[in-house]
């Protein structure tokens, strides 16, 4: 098995565009062609668009776009530049007088690192995908990782930045990737060490707290953690899957969330995994389901290790090289 970028897998493009100014952007997965595609929502704050279509009972079984935004439910819109430019490529369904693209998204709660009136819009959104391309795709501070931040349980002052990741392998034809913007509510672990790389700050702000231990400590508390967080991703492969099977790979992958996110779907995230199945290559869906965890995992740690400090926060750089890090 070897690392790949993802978008070495044919007919899969990613794009970014961001407002670094306002802290938020978008990211748009690109499959022109069309892909099955399947979702899980988890946590008890989702802002999504089209995920009801992706119902194995529903009749569309190929989608063309997935758009990761910030910006919370305004972010949404970004969808909308994401159909006007695939319309103008001539890529979705074909209803007889013309395309209907399927996009779908989900956005992710932002507004309180930047400008909070700053949100992904149809324009961005459009921006994305005429910047998506098939070569290495940015991470960190980029598109919806731009304003994502983890460790809130106690609010601003004692969250970080954190990102976007990308993570992608290779086993024989078999090629499986993720893309994920991660802005959970709670701590991020090394999936390797079991240590916490980002997260709740101590009040210090010298070294990385323990959000679950917070919790148990607050259990009795009325809380307000603001109205939303939320990890959203998207895991690609060339596949062949069903929509059924793209779906349960969907909910396979948040394993890959509780690998590395403690605690992970908390009733203040939406987490949200789509899968997008380009159908190239015969193949095991619990091998499919296995390398998805593996990629999804190892994504987020690098969402958290390449964002940089911004906004007045800091970021997993300001501590490894410390060896700040504290235990499980």
């Amino acid at each position: 098995m070897k690392e790949i970028k993802i978008t070495d897998i044919e007919g899969v493009k990613v794009g970014h565009a961001q407002d670094f100014e306002g802290a938020t952007g978008c990211t748009v997965i690109l499959c022109e062609k069309g892909a099955w595609a399947g979702v899980d929502v988890r946590g008890g704050g989702p802002a999504s668009r089209e995920t009801e279509l992706l119902k194995p009972i529903n009749m569309v079984e190929q989608i063309h776009a997935v758009m990761l935004s910030g910006g919370s439910a305004y972010g949404l819109d970004a969808g909308s530049g994401a159909m006007a430019y695939l319309e103008e490529n001539n890529a979705g369904f074909d209803v007889g007088v013309g395309v209907v693209p399927i996009v779908c998204g989900a956005s992710l709660f932002d507004l309180v690192v930047g400008d909070p009136k700053c949100r992904p819009d149809k324009a961005m959104g459009y921006e994305a995908c005429k910047n998506a391309g098939s070569g290495p795709v940015a991470e960190g501070n980029v598109g919806a990782g731009t304003g994502a931040s983890v460790g809130k349980f106690q609010g601003v002052a004692n969250m970080m930045k954190s990102g976007l990741g990308t993570y992608a392998v290779q086993l024989g034809s078999l090629q499986v990737g993720a893309v994920v913007a991660v802005n959970a509510l709670g701590d991020v672990v090394d999936i390797d060490t079991g240590k916490r790389i980002a997260g709740l700050l101590n009040d210090e702000k010298t070294a990385l707290a323990n959000t679950e231990e917070a919790m148990y400590a607050q259990y009795a508390e009325d809380k307000n953690v603001f109205s939303g967080n939320t990890t959203i991703g998207c895991v690609v492969t060339n596949a062949k899957l069903t929509k059924t099977q793209a779906n349960k790979l969907a909910s396979i992958a948040h394993n890959g969330f509780a690998r590395a996110i403690r605690p992970v779907h908390t009733m203040a995230d939406g987490d949200t995994i789509f899968v997008l199945a380009t159908g190239e290559v015969d193949a095991m869906p619990d091998a499919v389901g296995a390398l998805a965890t593996e990629v999804m995992a190892r994504a987020i740690n690098r969402a958290v290790r390449m964002a940089e400090p911004a906004y007045g926060l800091k970021s997993a750089k300001d501590f490894e090289s410390d060896h700040n890090e504290t235990d499980q």
